[in-house]
């Protein structure tokens, strides 16, 4: 049961008061670094962490589209908020996506009971956590994962390991303060900086058989290998809401603060031709990016909806829309931050006001899941009639 138009429309006002009080001191604390356990604490409050757990465990029945929505708010101020938001609801969804139905109901249950935020430290591409089976079953896991977004300050951590035998790949759900797990917060990347996305070790941590999930990534149905499709969605929003932001910040600038070009014979910025044709430019752009995400959110809604009932087709087609509303997003979002200049003028280019962190954040994200690759697998689709071969990115 998804939720209603009302309470939508109260996670809408939730989400923008909150971006609001972000913005307060977005600028700064990405100067910082380091993890906004503050803010944080704000999204945990708000019960906006529950957003999507299905209403029969304790959740708001909210659909993915809704999850996006705010994710595209809070962006709009803050990216790296915005991603660990995001990255929440992912990591919360594995365990219906891949383990048993006891572990879904428990995960969803406990979660919403208790407003758990959770954490990532499962970078599928990196084998340098082992495992080793234990005769109870359980699983002893030591090594380190890097790209761990999310970790710091959460509740639970998704983790995953190789087995030591068989080097098949594994995930796990564990409490963050489980003994012989070290999160470093050692992030200290150019952009996204308050997003946690350094390392965490593992020193002969047990993981408990109720804890192991059942059929990570290559498993039995094909709703279990939906991950890609929803962490692409997560990021072009954020692409999306940092474009937004910027815009909204240029133009707020434009009218107060930048002054016409001496040569002009204009007293007002905002009524140089110029400035104002580059600003339509820039705001098509935005809303033709949006319109394709909007789509790809539309679709996710539905393929998730089908859970075990989706079919290969039904996945493919939406694999190749998201692909595309990724690389959409990205480009224009990258062109929108770095533009924004150009309509503001040079001394928007002091330090104190921070506008370089929208292109900034944009620049990190887009490097992680190369657009490359995705526009093979959307022009494969569209030349050779080709869905893409589920995996880690795909």
């Amino acid at each position: 049961m998804a939720a209603t138009a009302v309470q939508q429309q109260q996670y809408k006002s939730l989400a923008a008061e909150l971006a609001k009080r972000f913005g307060e001191d977005a600028a700064q604390r990405d100067k910082e670094g380091g993890t906004p356990k503050e803010q944080r604490d704000w999204i945990r409050d708000s019960g906006l962490l529950k957003l999507l757990i299905p209403l029969e465990y304790g959740g708001d029945g909210g659909q993915w589209s809704d999850v996006l929505w705010v994710v595209r708010e809070f962006a709009r101020t803050d990216a790296a908020l915005a991603h660990v938001y995001g990255y929440h609801f992912l990591c919360l969804v594995a365990p219906h996506l891949a383990g048993s139905e006891l572990q879904k109901a428990y995960f969803y249950e406990t979660t919403a009971k208790h407003n758990y935020f959770w954490g990532n430290s499962s970078n599928p591409l990196e084998k340098s956590i082992i495992g080793t089976r234990l005769e109870d079953g359980a699983i002893l896991v030591n090594g380190s994962k890097s790209f761990s977004s999310g970790s710091p300050d959460s509740d639970l951590l998704a983790i995953s390991w190789n087995d030591s035998s068989s080097g098949d790949y594994y995930e796990g759900i564990i409490p963050t303060s489980r003994p012989g797990v070290t999160v470093h917060d050692d992030w200290d990347n150019m952009g996204q900086r308050q997003t946690g996305s350094g390392k965490v070790s593992f020193e002969s941590v047990r993981v408990e058989p109720d804890e192991i999930l059942e059929t990570p990534y290559a498993g039995q149905t094909v709703f279990s290998t939906l991950i890609p499709q929803l962490s692409q969605s997560i990021l072009a929003s954020i692409f999306i809401g940092s474009a937004a932001g910027a815009l909204d910040e240029a133009k707020s600038y434009t009218k107060t603060k930048s002054r016409p070009w001496y040569t002009s014979g204009l007293d007002d910025a905002s009524a140089e031709p110029s400035t104002i044709s580059r600003y339509g430019e820039l705001w098509m752009a935005y809303q033709s990016a949006l319109s394709l995400v909007e789509k790809s959110d539309r679709e996710l809604d539905i393929i998730w909806a089908r859970d075990v009932a989706l079919t290969e087709a039904e996945r493919g087609e939406c694999a190749v829309i998201v692909a595309a509303a990724n690389v959409q997003a990205s480009r224009m979002a990258l062109e929108v931050t770095s533009r924004i200049f150009e309509v503001m003028g040079a001394r928007a280019t002091a330090s104190r006001y921070g506008y370089d962190r929208f292109w900034r954040n944009v620049r990190t994200h887009s490097l992680h899941n190369p657009a490359e690759f995705k526009l093979r697998t959307v022009g494969n689709w569209f030349l050779n009639d080709q869905a893409p071969v589920p995996g880690f990115y795909s």
